[in-house]
């Protein structure tokens, strides 16, 4: 189950990939300056998740017009996500998760995806300038996308 709204959002510092090499993102960063969406997604190279990053791409200047920074966390390699966002022309920083550490802290751990293995299940999470939880939602299934209209609601708060 995720964390729930006005919880504490936990603070987590992961791996990009950039053109010099991988660069730490800590969410804390964000704190004071600026909202925060993160969005869970379970597999680079799949079909839901590159809708939803692609769509989320197209949309970017909406979410940097509320003041808000757009991350999209999964547990593949940074290495696989910068292959996966160059491919596709995907613009969402994506902050890789391999270990599953930040996933368990926000309580999205999806178990057993298709069998494979345990990944992030799909979900957001929309963080204040505050540091506190302001919107979370985890979908019903790893094929269901998230409630931008909510989402965007909950920024623009």
């Amino acid at each position: 189950m995720p964390i729930a709204i006005g919880t504490k959002a936990p603070d987590f510092n992961l791996k990009t990939a950039t053109a010099d090499g991988l660069k730490d993102v800590k969410l804390s960063d964000n704190f004071g300056k600026k909202k925060t969406l993160i969005l869970f997604f379970p597999l680079a190279f799949t079909g839901v998740c590159t809708q939803e990053m692609c769509d989320v791409s197209a949309g970017l200047g909406d979410y940097s017009g509320l003041n808000a920074a757009v991350y999209g966390i999964s547990v593949d390699s940074p290495f696989a996500q910068a292959a996966w966002a160059k491919q596709n022309k995907i613009g969402v920083t994506l902050l890789s998760d391999l270990d599953k550490k930040v996933a368990a802290a926000y309580g999205v751990i999806f178990h057993g995806l298709a069998g494979i293995g345990d990944t992030s299940a799909r979900a957001a999470f929309v963080i204040g300038t505050d540091g506190v939880v302001k919107y979370a939602e985890q979908t019903a299934t790893p094929k269901d996308l998230p409630n931008f209209v909510a989402i965007k609601a909950a920024i623009a708060k």
